[in-house]
């Protein structure tokens, strides 16, 4: 008689995962530092930031990051003796990746704030991927504008250059600017970095890992220069409705300057709007989050999943 080898599936997790409730007792008596007032310029387009997702959310992540900030500058400080020298500081690289309109600009934003007022690392810098997206005309030259926010659209180069600068230490680091309003790189304004503490790098694809070389030649991702990456996660359905809720908000005060790259918008009546809006996330937004986004979701450190009003409702931590 032959022998049949029985298999279960595999049950293991490498994420431990956390209730709102439960991720907001790690908070302990980590101090709030931030009052009604600040919230406002830190709230999103259509994401109004409460206290409460704060408190509950965000002060226990800032204390998790300031004790790996910590850890991590005493690894480096460990490594510098044993090799005999007594280099600076390194700054601590943060992650931030996720959907089109699921919130990662607030996510930044609010860690920014609060990373800024711990006492060890008062200096924290924030930059976008979107600095790094190719010019329109030479998006137009290739034929990739349908792409843009694709992985092919970013000056890859420029981009694994700024942080390999940034992480080496070098005293002055320049990015681009990006205009949303333009809808394009700003010729001749730049972002300056000057050794923060911590930078934080927000942007689509920056969890993305490279198509390995058959040669094994070393080929960096830009995640490897990230001591923590952050995946805000949400049901592709609810970020369409927030993509097109949005997509509406603007067409009433930003597309409304003639100035504006999508000012056609503005006169489209509301049903024609919210159709080009679905239509736009359907080919393009959806498209690239299936693609190349929610696969590099299982990468990060740390996953926020989001219910449909932008409230977190549960933490995933990494614990491998």
């Amino acid at each position: 008689m032959q022998r049949t080898e029985l298999r279960t599936p595999l049950q293991y997790s490498p994420y431990r995962h956390f209730t709102r409730t439960e991720w907001a007792r790690l908070r302990e008596d980590t101090p709030m530092t931030l009052v009604p007032r600040d919230l406002e310029p830190l709230s999103g387009i259509i994401e109004e930031l409460s206290m409460s997702e704060v408190e509950d959310i965000y002060l226990p992540l800032s204390r998790l990051l300031n004790l790996y900030v910590a850890a991590s500058q005493e690894l480096h400080a460990v490594t510098s003796r044993f090799l005999g020298r007594r280099d600076a500081r390194v700054p601590f690289i943060i992650g931030c990746a996720g959907s089109v309109a699921v919130g990662k600009s607030t996510t930044a934003r609010v860690l920014k704030a609060l990373l800024a007022r711990w006492p060890d690392h008062p200096r924290v810098d924030l930059i976008t991927t979107d600095g790094f997206l190719l010019p329109n005309a030479e998006l137009e030259q290739r034929g990739i504008m349908h792409r843009k926010g694709f992985p092919e659209s970013f000056d890859l180069t420029r981009l694994l250059n700024f942080l390999g600068d940034v992480k080496a230490g070098v005293d002055r680091v320049t990015a681009p600017v990006y205009s949303h309003f333009h809808y394009d790189i700003v010729p001749g304004q730049e972002v300056v970095v000057e050794r923060p503490d911590i930078l934080i790098v927000e942007g689509l694809n920056v969890l993305q890992p490279a198509r390995l070389p058959k040669d094994g030649e070393a080929i960096p991702f830009v995640s490897d220069f990230f001591d923590f990456s952050i995946y805000i996660d949400a049901d592709p359905a609810v970020i369409e409705r927030w993509y097109v809720t949005r997509f509406k908000r603007l067409r009433k005060t930003a597309f409304r300057d003639p100035a504006a790259y999508f000012h056609r918008y503005a006169k489209l009546t509301d049903d024609a709007a919210e159709a080009r809006a679905v239509e736009i996330w359907n080919t393009i937004n959806k498209l690239n989050l299936d693609e190349n986004i929610l696969p590099t979701r299982q990468r990060a450190k740390l996953i926020l999943r989001k219910g449909d009003t932008h409230r977190i409702e549960s933490v995933a931590l990494r614990r491998i």
